[in-house]
This record gives structure tokens, C-alpha cells and sequence, in this order.
């Protein structure tokens, strides 16, 4: 893997070279789904970097819906906690719901911890049995930068003994090996991290 030219995010697939569109080619583009899934530990930029490229995609023409984690975490999986068990359920019950979105043509953009490889592959199996299109993304701030941000306070509450379970602190996060596109966020801005990530979709015929 080498790293693009314009900003710091490498992919692990062969690129493709793309020529300019032509306006059919938008229009079908705009139309087909696919979920992309932004995996990283607490407040490596994941959602900020969805929305960023939301904005964009819906400029566009694009269908497009966020997944945030906290939303579904408030209204679809209130009922699970924070065991292994139950962090494979929630991430199950998300791709189930990104896989029916992006059948039905919307791009789907899915900025959740997902900390455990094989939950994170059995949505990519379901992806694949569907046939939609599945992009796995990881942003990959370190734990020492996403801790100075603490966007939501986690990590002075885990610190601090208020509360445990912490992804990437005092519980597992296992980093994708082989992903789509890694970004890290850390070393560029905002809206270069979601040029990588849209240059990707190009590539693949997704924008």
C-alpha cells in the first residue's frame, strides 16, 4: 500500500484509473448504494468526516443517510450494553439496516466503532450475499491524539475511574488489516479525509 499524493489515506486494492464522466454515468452513480463503513476508535474523526462527505454527496444528487452510532445506540439498540456480545449484536443489527438501504439505493455511510473483526466481517458476508456494495474505511488517529480530543469526555471519565470498557483503552479494538481506504485524519483536515474517501467512491464507480 502507498500512500496517495494529495493527502494521507492509503488503499488496499488495486486503483483504477478513471476518465472523465459522462452526465449518463452521474446519473447512475447517484443511484446506486452502497454502505461505507467508517471504523475507528473514539473520537478519531469518524462522524465528522461522514457528514463532510454527506454534504457533499447530497450536493451531488446522491440519496444519502448517516448511521450515527449514538442515534442507534438511542433509538434502535437502547437495550444493549457494552459486552462483547452485545457490541456484535448492535454492529449486526446496523448492517442489516445499511445492507437494506443501500440495496435500495442510497449511500450509506456508517461512522461506528465496530471494534471486533469478525462482526465487522459478517456484515461485509452480508454485503456480498446481497450484492451491495460494501467499502470498509478505517480512520486510524491513534488513541494518544483521539484522548487530547475526547469529544464526548470518555476517556478523562475512564481515567478518572468513572467508567470502564473504553475502546482502544481497557477494551480490544481490532484494526482492519486490509482495509478499503485508511485515513489518517490526524494529519490533514477534515475535508481532505473525506476527498480521499470520495475519491474512492470514484474509483469504484460510486460517485
Amino acid at each position: 500500500m502507498t500512500a496517495t499524493p494529495e493527502t494521507n489515506a492509503t488503499r488496499g486494492t488495486t486503483e483504477a484509473t478513471a476518465t472523465g464522466p459522462t452526465t449518463s454515468m452521474n446519473q447512475e452513480n447517484q443511484v446506486t448504494g452502497a454502505t461505507i463503513w467508517l471504523t475507528g476508535l473514539p473520537s478519531a474523526g469518524k462522524t465528522t468526516i461522514a457528514y463532510e462527505l454527506a454534504g457533499r454527496l447530497r450536493e451531488e444528487g446522491h440519496r444519502v443517510e448517516v448511521l450515527d452510532g449514538d442515534e442507534i445506540r438511542t433509538f434502535l439498540t437502547a437495550g444493549l450494553g457494552f459486552s462483547r456480545e452485545d457490541r456484535h449484536t448492535n454492529v449486526q443489527r446496523i448492517g442489516f439496516l445499511a445492507d437494506l438501504l443501500s440495496r435500495n439505493g442510497v449511500k450509506t455511510l456508517v461512522p461506528v466503532i465496530a471494534p471486533y473483526a469478525d462482526s465487522r466481517e459478517a456484515v461485509r458476508k452480508r454485503h456480498q450475499a446481497s450484492g451491495a456494495a460494501y467499502l470498509e474505511v478505517h480512520v486510524a488517529t491513534p488513541v494518544e491524539v483521539c484522548s487530547e480530543r475526547d469529544v464526548k469526555g470518555l476517556y478523562a471519565k475512564q481515567a478518572a475511574g468513572e467508567i470502564s470498557g473504553l475502546t482502544g483503552v481497557d477494551d480490544p479494538y481490532e484494526a482492519p488489516e486490509s482495509p478499503d481506504l485508511r485515513i489518517e485524519s490526524h494529519t490533514q483536515s477534515v475535508q481532505e479525509s473525506a476527498a480521499a474517501l470520495y475519491a474512492l467512491l470514484a474509483e469504484r464507480g460510486l460517485a
